[in-house]
């Protein structure tokens, strides 16, 4: 270990119409939509390939922290070295609350970021110098046709024998545990469709924050956000229907309503989800991460019950401040679940970021297939990808575009993208049922419950995949 009687609820899906639509874009979403009434196109992406390409960063862009007590003429200096000039301090509520009164800069230089960091390194001055790395979504195309068993990921073979490798949370259904809406879960992703007909009901909702005042109420830093922030435009709002389909999708597994007669349900029937929204057309930057990261530590501090956040991403290298800012998720108690990556790696011998960073409050998830098997596409690694839950094939929320209006959808994906919010709803899950739990309580339960899984022996610490219906 690398840390320390209800379920019939697809009556209104129909599946008729169903299409794969590819278009072009920079992030990594294609899906089958799913729609009974129209056979317009619907917005999607494009895919990336799973072969090994170079960590991706922002052009001429460094985050750089220097050591504490650093005077401005000796930081000034230090830039000077690459000609640098501060685009922006990063100093968020979470730093100040653990003690980092400096946070780092974000910096722009006109040299090439790795001989900038070259020559920053050399400097006593500086703490640390990185790129900006550039992440992207977790999802790959599927564009096969489901007609049967829609929702094979929540069932198991004590409740649909078929469609044994589910994560089992229908036998969770039918004992009465479908969640709480005291727990919270933020989505550091794309925004989400939090007025989606499956979703609106479980929209969170910032309790420190009165609606549209154009006042930031609670002093958190950010302005009206009542349903969360958007960190890539900086502003509050956390869903455009052009581009949030990877999100919503997302939003859906970890928490679509249950046994409303529509649509899918998520693995928590009843949860408040959260936007932690970092990504736009040209995915996330590591600043805009750790912004996201820290905004729900801050909000934990606050006092709001959030258990743990969705991390559907991944790419870059090692970066000393994104793990810093998981780290303060970790001392406010709040669980990192993140999806182990599409690149068909071993992770314990080519790190998948962010689910290799060490913070004992990752859970790192691999996918699994409806016949048991570790897909084409997943990472892997035996000590360093936790577990693994359904990623193929899994229908989900998206929002419809069709002739400029939004509609509410469901769509088709493959990817860890679709595995970790599995996890998520997993652990959101059983703090309705433990109220109090800590956080080292939780993920023992959700590793400790796995069932062991022939074809995933020697590829995850557990051996097995998720089971819900096991805590």
């Amino acid at each position: 270990m690398k840390k320390g009687t209800v379920y019939s609820i697809m009556t209104a899906i129909s599946l008729f119409g169903v299409m794969a639509i590819l278009s072009p874009g920079c992030s990594n979403e294609n899906s089958v939509a799913l729609n009974a009434s129209t056979s317009e196109d619907v917005k999607t992406r494009s895919s990336s390939d799973v072969s090994y390409h170079e960590p991706q960063f922002v052009a001429n862009e460094l985050l750089v922290k220097f050591k504490p007590g650093v005077s401005t003429s000796v930081r000034d200096s230090a830039l000077s070295h690459i000609s640098g000039s501060i685009a922006e301090k990063i100093l968020t509520h979470a730093m100040k609350r653990s003690g980092d009164k400096e946070g780092f800069l974000l910096v722009n230089t006109p040299k090439g970021v790795l001989n900038a960091i070259g020559l920053l390194k050399k400097l006593d001055a500086v703490e640390y110098a990185e790129p900006n790395y550039i992440y992207t979504t977790d999802a790959i195309p599927d564009d096969s046709y489901f007609a049967n068993d829609s929702l094979w990921g929540m069932y198991g073979a004590s409740t649909f024998p078929a469609n044994q490798y589910g994560c089992n949370a229908a036998t969770a259904w039918a004992a009465g545990h479908t969640g709480s809406s005291d727990v919270y879960v933020g989505i550091i992703d794309e925004g989400y469709m939090y007025t989606h007909e499956d979703l609106a009901a479980n929209a969170g909702i910032n309790p420190g924050e009165i609606p549209d005042n154009k006042i930031d109420d609670d002093g958190n830093g950010y302005v009206d956000d009542v349903y969360g922030w958007n960190f890539a435009g900086n502003n509050n709002k956390i869903f455009d229907a052009s581009l949030d389909d990877h999100g919503t999708h997302v939003a859906g597994t970890i928490g679509a309503v249950g046994n409303n007669g529509k649509g899918v349900a998520g693995v928590c029937w009843s949860v408040k989800l959260l936007s932690g929204k970092f990504m736009g057309r040209k995915g996330g930057t590591t600043a805009d991460a750790v912004k996201a990261i820290d905004y729900f530590t801050a909000l934990k501090k606050a006092g709001l019950n959030i258990v743990a956040t969705n991390n559907s991403w991944s790419g870059g290298d090692y970066s000393q401040a994104l793990y810093d800012a998981i780290e303060r998720a970790n001392a406010a108690g709040i669980l990192f679940i993140a999806a182990a990556g599409n690149n068909a790696w071993n992770c314990d011998k080519m790190p998948c970021y962010p689910a290799s960073y060490t913070n004992s409050n990752i859970i790192s998830v691999a996918a699994i297939t409806s016949s048991g098997e570790l897909p084409y596409y997943s990472n892997y690694g035996l000590t360093s990808v936790d577990i693994a839950a359904p990623g193929s094939g899994i229908i989900s929320c998206v929002p419809q575009v069709i002739k400029g209006k939004t509609f509410s959808g469901y769509a088709s994906s493959d990817g860890t993208s679709m595995a970790a919010p599995h996890v998520t709803g997993a652990v959101a899950l059983y703090l309705s049922t433990h109220p109090g739990a800590t956080a080292s309580e939780i993920i023992n339960a959700i590793l400790s419950s796995a069932i062991p899984t022939a074809l995933l022996s020697g590829k995850c610490v557990t051996g097995g995949r998720l089971n819900v219906g096991g805590f």
